[in-house]
């Protein structure tokens, strides 16, 4: 008798969102099988691009807003400047760990104005964004400006296509259910819980970020900035780890440390993992116009101004992705006009609010994880808990 297959799906909130999910067919008596969309289920629409492109131009959309982009900076210098205060007011005091998570937030808002930087929406000049995106992306964040725009530059290129989109290539978490498949031992223990272990796995994004900048800078291949990158690496880590080293308890420094370094990772991952994480995964021969490419691979999150100041403008990610460079303060009006442009071509436009992404995500990842399980098992036992999980 063959295998009987149950496709499923992320529990996705809307009809549209129903309608264009990532399936992945779950085998009772064998591994999972992930499909791919292509250029068959996502036929290109000539000229969509264009059209849009032109409305949202003469609307003024494209031009910059500095005066938006000076408060949030003079907002964050605040926050750093209370926080410096606090943690020289407060001294030996447990206390201290909530200064920590703050900075962890206010290193995450810098993140967010660094990717803004890297996409040339903060000045007309695209020299002037650069140095802005080196000088906090790698002199506060931490992290390394010359691997955030390599890795950055070919998702946006190809979201979510396989073998092209960085952004789903196995890490500790697998997107794929081929990556899924090969994990062993305790990564394999991981796979298959991968989905309730994504937020928890987020506390130590932080650090892999850094290490991730490191292992860059120091690697053989040709960066023009690895020097200036590496001097401003080295004055960031000082400036903000000896302090709390010299005036600190070690234990309690530690603690410091390791919860900023934490709630930056987690906020990092659950500002972007909402994004893309559940949508259609294209397969790599898929031929599809940028419209559709965009529009179909992104997410957004409902919520208007709080949502946006909370993920920097990424909760409107299917505008970034056909705008990229377009000012933050201008993306909830670029909506508007997508959402038209979507419904006029049929092109459905996925919107859901924050938790409910992220219980798509969860789902998403949970389903890519039953990959890893062990083909060997039990096909009685894989349908009992099949039907338990129903």
């Amino acid at each position: 008798m063959p295998p009987r297959f149950s496709p499923r799906y992320p529990a996705a909130r809307t009809p549209e969102e129903q309608q264009i999910a990532t399936p992945v067919a779950e085998s009772r008596l064998g591994p999972v099988r992930q499909t791919y969309s292509g250029t068959k289920e996502f036929p290109p629409i000539a000229k969509a691009y264009t059209e849009l492109s032109q409305v949202v131009r003469e609307s003024g959309l494209l031009v910059r807003t500095p005066l938006f982009y000076a408060g949030v900076a003079s907002a964050i210098v605040l926050g750093f400047a209370g926080c410096i205060t606090a943690f020289i007011l407060l001294g030996d005091s447990w206390f201290q760990l909530i200064v920590a998570a703050v900075l962890g937030i206010l290193f995450t808002q810098v993140a967010f104005l660094a990717h803004e930087a890297a996409h040339r929406q903060i000045f007309a000049s695209g020299p002037a964004n650069d140095r802005l995106g080196l000088f906090i992306g790698n002199g506060i964040v931490g992290m390394s400006r010359s691997w955030w725009a390599s890795k950055h530059t070919r998702h946006h290129a190809n979201p979510n296509r396989v073998g092209k989109d960085p952004d789903i290539e196995i890490d500790t978490i697998s997107f794929l259910d081929v990556d899924a498949a090969k994990a062993r031992g305790v990564q394999r223990w991981i796979t298959q819980r991968q989905g309730y272990l994504f937020f928890p796995l987020l506390a130590f994004e932080g650090i892999n970020l850094y290490v991730l900048a490191l292992r860059h800078l120091l690697s053989r291949g040709e960066n023009k900035d690895r020097w200036k990158e590496l001097g401003l690496l080295a004055v960031r880590h000082t400036l903000f780890i000896a302090p709390i080293f010299v005036f600190l308890p070690v234990g309690l420094a530690f603690a410091f440390f390791g919860v900023s370094v934490a709630v930056f990772g987690i906020y990092m991952g659950a500002s972007f993992a909402p994004n893309h994480k559940g949508m259609p995964v294209i397969e790599p021969g898929a031929k599809l116009d940028f419209f559709s490419k965009q529009v179909r691979t992104s997410r957004n999150v409902s919520g208007g101004w709080w949502a946006t100041w909370l993920m920097g403008g990424l909760n409107y990610q299917i505008e970034h992705h056909l705008f990229p460079n377009m000012p933050r303060p201008h993306l909830s009006r670029a909506r508007v006009i997508v959402r038209e442009h979507c419904a006029t071509l049929g092109v459905p436009y996925v919107e859901t609010t924050l938790f409910q992404s992220y219980g798509i995500v969860i789902q998403y990842l949970n389903r890519v994880g039953l990959a890893a399980r062990d083909p060997f098992e039990c096909p009685m036992t894989s349908a009992a808990r099949h039907l338990n999980a129903e």
